[in-house]
């Protein structure tokens, strides 16, 4: 009964999908107990279309994505006026009223509440979600990557503005699946609590569903590159692996954890005396904050000795979320592990969890130094904050995310890959 009432429901979206602009109502319900008619709604749908009423339907994602060089024009034109960039501003006051009535906000956004199908339903995946600003773009996210067999816990900065709480505070509480991490602390770049927000969201991940296959770590100014049913099929053929930036430590970073550091008035800075070496002999790995790991990672994280010791060595270093889930992917025994060997060693280009320009990997195409071509969009910290340009690149990469995006200097980027992913989802179902 339960297939035959998924398989009514997958070909009632084909059926949508066909049907284009003319299908945008259709019936939809999942009912807690029993296919109850009563419970059906009628829900507004499809894809991010012009019955969406949203500014950047104005547009062409088409040909954005396939790199035409008059609609990349066009679309850098419009992200630089003043009142189209007024226009597409979504205010923390809204999420908060909006979400009063959740029903409604689900509908109106355009969430999934329905697995799109038994593959997806059956390989759930765990989120961690790192937030201090930009309610808007961390919404848009969320969006993009809900489903409801997955689960997914927030992290907002302790220091961040009340109507930032309460607005991604409002927005969870509409969904069973997404929460608040249970202890929030004050996250200061490059110093320990950025990697202690991540650890609380783990501890919490694990015990809340022992259901979930991998852990994927975010931030709000992330998206993703591939719809869920894609990254499933990736995850799956990692065969029980991690994916994550793991390789030899540069010897112009080993000062980084060889010496002291401390927070002094919300700054990290060094103490002026010397580290003792890592417990148990560890080679210390670079990496970076983004992971894709199994479940028995995390169960490492928050259970083996030899880790424990290693977190506990490791919170009054700098930037030790550039470290320390590298050098715990090279401890043998740790499920999905490699070993330390350098023949394991993996970049982030490899890796499957993030994609990042920095700035100093790019390059004009053709050059040989060049790890990629350069920003369409701007940099902040020398990291490329991806414009419309930079889309047709990225989507032929691997990875399952890319950072940075944000909506303050292009939202018609943020839109084009929305309505890229959503259609492609959709298409998914034939």
């Amino acid at each position: 009964m339960r297939l035959l009432k998924r398989s009514w429901l997958q070909l009632l979206l084909k059926l949508t999908v066909a049907m284009g602009s003319l299908g945008m109502l259709f019936l939809l319900s999942r009912p807690k107990t029993g296919w109850d008619p009563t419970y059906i709604l009628r829900y507004s749908w499809l894809e991010y279309t012009d019955a969406d009423g949203s500014p950047e339907k104005v547009c062409n994602c088409s040909a954005i994505l396939q790199g035409e060089r008059e609609a990349l024009e066009q679309a850098k034109i419009l992200a630089i006026t003043k009142d189209f960039h007024k226009s597409v501003q979504i205010p923390n006051e809204y999420y908060i009223n909006a979400t009063q009535d959740c029903r409604k906000f689900k509908s109106s956004r355009k969430y999934l509440t329905f697995p799109l199908s038994q593959e997806e339903e059956d390989f759930p995946l765990a989120y961690s979600m790192v937030v201090h600003h930009k309610v808007q773009n961390f919404e848009r996210l969320l969006r993009a990557i809900y489903a409801p067999q997955n689960i997914y816990c927030i992290h907002v900065d302790k220091k961040s503005e009340a109507s930032v709480v309460s607005a991604i505070r409002a927005i969870t509480s509409c969904f069973p699946n997404v929460f608040m991490v249970s202890q929030r602390v004050s996250v200061v770049y490059s110093a320990w609590p950025r990697v202690q927000a991540d650890l609380n969201c783990m501890a919490d991940l694990y015990d809340a569903s022992s259901k979930w296959k991998y852990f994927i770590n975010l931030c709000g100014q992330d998206f993703p590159l591939k719809t869920n049913l894609e990254i499933v099929r990736i995850l799956r053929s990692l065969r029980g692996g991690n994916s994550l930036e793991s390789e030899e430590l540069p010897e112009e970073k080993k000062w980084r954890v060889s010496n002291v550091h401390q927070i002094v008035d919300g700054q990290i800075q060094g103490a002026g005396k010397a580290k003792e070496p890592p417990p148990f002999n560890l080679p210390i790995l670079s990496g970076n904050a983004y992971i894709v790991v199994n479940r028995g990672y995390i169960r490492s994280v928050l259970e083996d000795n030899r880790v424990q010791a290693l977190i506990e060595w490791a919170n009054d270093t700098y930037s030790p979320d550039e470290f320390l889930w590298a050098t715990i992917q090279r401890i043998p025994g740790v499920p999905g592990s490699t070993w330390p060997n350098p023949k394991y060693d993996m970049t982030d280009i490899n890796a499957v969890a993030r994609l990042v320009k920095w700035q100093w990997h790019e390059g004009s195409q053709g050059s040989p130094e060049a790890v990629y071509p350069e920003c369409q969009g701007n940099h902040v910290r020398a990291i490329c904050v991806y414009g419309v340009g930079d889309l047709q690149w990225m989507l032929e990469q691997h990875h399952l995310f890319a950072n940075k995006f944000d909506t303050d200097t292009d939202p018609i980027a943020v839109y084009c890959l929305e309505k890229y992913l959503r259609q492609k989802a959709l298409a998914e179902l034939h």
